[in-house]
This record gives structure tokens, sequence and C-alpha cells, in this order.
């Protein structure tokens, strides 16, 4: 299916996150442990907790309105002291603002069509990165898995790779199972880290959503595509939902609102405070 280009913002140089140290803070607003299965002393993923007031702060952060136990923010922002932290990364297209140092440093990294050309999502002006062989996808993971560990360093619980959908807009050249290989190395690395690791977007795999290690979801427009319950089932309704349009937030809320943690944000997801910011919860 087609979505609504979700509203990604361009991501800023890490700035150095605060990290939280106060187990009793984390458990408030986290579930069950699991741990990533590289030893006993790997560090423990603490998966998100259904239903909880959610946030969804990509565009900027800002204080987090009362009665939000989790947000979502850019990696370059710092996390919210006390609550769930979930780190935006553009795991799957390369920021505009960054395209100069991937042809300069990692050109073969970025998706070319037969004639040379970069493969570009237009909606957002982004080179999608090559994720075709085994080779490509792991000198990727190396550097996105740098920004991952960043996440986990910073003090964020959980990672939201985006673009997981990226083979959809490749004209072919990308499919499925390249996503799948890829997503599942982004998860090992987050999990090595003590992240969860989240699903975006994309139910055409949520029948894979176990091989690759997803432990959540974070789900755009799900209520406008009716498609909330099935990452509902496949996550134990661990789902942060975010709408863009009332009549969709409210049909989400009436059919869901009770299980899943849904949050009506403008499109461009704005800093509280700013002209057109919208943010509403059931």
């Amino acid at each position: 299916m087609i979505f609504v280009p979700s509203p990604r913002r361009a991501a800023r140089p890490s700035a150095v996150g605060l990290v939280l140290t106060a187990v009793a803070l984390l458990l408030t607003a986290c579930s069950s442990t699991t741990t990533s299965g590289s030893g006993d002393r790997a560090p423990k993923v603490v998966r998100p907790t259904p239903n909880v007031g959610f946030d969804y702060q990509i565009g900027g952060p800002y204080r987090p309105p009362s009665g939000v136990r989790a947000v979502s923010r850019d990696r370059s922002a710092k996390p919210a002291r006390g609550l769930y932290n979930v780190c935006y990364v553009n795991a799957f297209q390369a920021q505009p603002d960054a395209l100069r140092r991937w042809q300069r440093d990692d050109p073969d990294l970025l998706l070319r069509d037969g004639r040379g050309k970069l493969v570009i999502d237009e909606d957002w002006d982004e080179a999608l990165f090559d994720i075709s062989t085994a080779d490509r996808r792991a000198r990727l993971a190396k550097i996105v898995g740098s920004w991952v560990d960043g996440c986990a360093r910073d003090g964020f619980q959980a990672v939201e790779p985006d673009n997981l959908d990226s083979y959809t807009r490749s004209h072919g050249l990308l499919d499925a199972s390249d996503a799948v290989a890829f997503a599942r190395l982004l998860a090992e690395r987050a999990h090595a880290a003590g992240l969860a690791v989240g699903q975006k977007n994309t139910t055409e795999l949520l029948p894979k959503h176990a091989v690759v290690g997803f432990d959540f979801a974070v789900a755009e427009e799900c209520g406008r595509y009716d498609e909330c319950g099935d990452y509902a089932s496949a996550y134990d309704d661990r789902v942060f939902v975010i709408e863009y349009r009332s009549t969709d937030f409210e049909r989400a809320c009436r059919a869901l609102g009770s299980r899943l943690s849904i949050v009506l944000r403008d499109v461009d997801v704005r800093p509280a405070g700013t002209k057109g910011y919208v943010r509403r919860d059931c």
C-alpha cells in the first residue's frame, strides 16, 4: 500500500545526551525485559509498555505534556528525563544535508539506476541506500550502527529505524528480502547496545517481525488505512500510533484507544509553542 510521506526531519550532528541512571524512573515507563543473547553481560533490552501516554517529537524536542510516559525524538536530541525514550534514526536513506559525505566517502553505498543516477525518494529528496548485497548491508550497518550506539550512550531505551519501506521506492532495484536482511543487522546491533528496536510502518513485513527481531512498532496513519489491529496483534499492543488527521485519530481511538498508545500530531510534527502545533491523545 502507499503511505502519505511521514514527517521526518533532517538530522543534525548528534548532541551529547543525558544518560538516565535511575532504574526506578525507567521502570515507570517500561515493561518486561529480555537480553540480547550475546552473553551474561549483555545489556538488558526493555520493551515499551502498551497503552502509555506518548508524544512524537521528531520535529524538535520540547517539554513532554502531562501524562506522557514515552516519547520519540531525533537522535540529535537529548532524551526526556524519566521517560521511555525512542531514538529516531533515518536508517535506510541519506539525509539531504549528508549527501555530499556519502558521495565523497561511500559512493557505492548509494543506490543507482542502470544509468548510474541516484535513486531518490522524491517526497523527501533523500537518496536510497544500496542494501542489495550482503557486503553493502554490512558496511551500512557499521555506519548506521554507530548512530544506534550513540542513541544508547545518550540514554535512549529504544530505536526507531525509519524508511524500512525504501525498497518500495527503488524501482525494483531492491526487494523486501533486502530490507529484512538489513533490518536484522540493525536489530542485532540495537539489542547488543541494550536498545529495543521498533518496526516503522510497512505492514507488508509484519510476518517477518520475529525474524528481524523487532520488539514493538511505530505506526503512522494505521487508523487511516485500518492497519492498527495488524500491528497490535503482531506486537501484543506495544504500538505507538501517530495520526495526522482528526477523523483518522478519532477512528483509531474508538477502535483501539484502550489498548494502544495513540497520538494526533500536525504533519510537520512542530515543537509545542510554534505556529501550527497540534497534539491530542485518546
